[in-house]
């Protein structure tokens, strides 16, 4: 098998292809679509997923204690719930999603969190894939994802769960919490970078999530993360990405810190400036959707 390099966060669908059968790679389908788009990632990895593929869901593999869509597992409940999917330390994980490059960042990001380095994006996805010609499978199982959620939840509950042959190693540095940004507001430490559409971080534009109204957070900066990809949904050359920063201030010798509406798309923004050499960015977890709903209309949506 060909080496990846950890300081590249893509692989291409040519590699993956050529070492699907390799014992150590292993894949996941990580699909999640925004609540408006009306679309169902589960039946649509039964319909069709790259061979051997295993479902992660973005929703269940989370954490129980908040009302916030999706946040951060804990460090047991992560552990337990890629252990059911019989996956180890020493395994290459390459994770896709239904768009080309969306959710499977997200997934991508929580990994190396959580101390495992030995993970790539499928370059262009489940899209690119199916372009190239490669073949997929159907699947009316779902197993596989009933038995993460069940680790989840028993960890949550306290009960015993099934061996652990995952091991963790929690980076908490890189996961934000509200009271930091507030922080940051006024010590500007790291520069924030939001990677909503640029309608939405000026409040002109309704948010997905009902009850949250639009906006941004006080001297934040937007670069909507579909400035990170070309048409096809791959990720952008070196020397694309970098003029894209450089052209909203963005030094990149200074610390970052990235936001969205839930902390997903951030995680694209994420990739890009690992792509630059800004290896392991820190994200707002709970992103605008926990900053709008503590704080309400007190943001001022025209205050940078």
């Amino acid at each position: 098998m060909q080496l990846l390099s950890t300081n590249e966060p893509v692989v291409s669908v040519d590699w993956l292809h050529a070492n699907l059968r390799e014992p150590n790679v292993k894949v996941l389908d990580a699909s999640w679509y925004m609540p408006d788009e009306q679309r169902k990632p589960l039946l649509e990895y039964q319909t069709a997923h790259i061979p051997g593929a295993l479902f992660y869901d973005i929703d269940g593999i989370s954490d129980r204690t908040t009302n916030l869509p999706h946040m951060f597992p804990s460090e047991e409940a992560f552990a337990a719930a890629i252990s059911a999917l019989s996956f180890e330390n020493k395994d290459s994980i390459i994770v896709y999603d239904g768009k080309g490059i969306f959710s499977a960042a997200r997934v991508w990001w929580m990994f190396r969190v959580f101390g495992h380095n030995r993970i790539w994006v499928l370059d262009g996805g489940l899209p690119r894939w199916r372009a190239s010609g490669f073949h997929v499978e159907s699947s009316a199982s779902s197993d596989n994802i009933s038995k993460t959620c069940e680790a989840v939840e028993k960890v949550y509950k306290g009960e015993q769960v099934g061996p652990i042959t995952f091991q963790t190693n929690f980076r908490p540095h890189l996961v934000w919490k509200l009271e930091q940004v507030q922080k940051n507001i006024e010590e500007q430490t790291h520069q924030h970078l939001d990677a909503r559409s640029k309608a939405r971080f000026d409040g002109v534009a309704p948010e997905p999530r009902k009850g949250i109204n639009s906006g941004h957070i006080s001297r934040s900066k937007c670069i909507p993360f579909p400035q990170m990809l070309d048409g096809s949904q791959t990720l952008l050359p070196e020397a694309e990405l970098k003029n894209t920063f450089e052209k909203e201030g963005i030094s990149l010798d200074s610390p970052v810190i990235l936001s969205c509406g839930t902390g997903v798309t951030a995680c694209i923004l994420a990739l890009g400036l690992h792509r630059l050499g800004k290896i392991d960015i820190p994200v707002y977890d709970g992103s605008w959707t926990e900053w709008a709903t503590n704080f309400g209309l007190t943001v001022d949506p025209s205050q940078v």
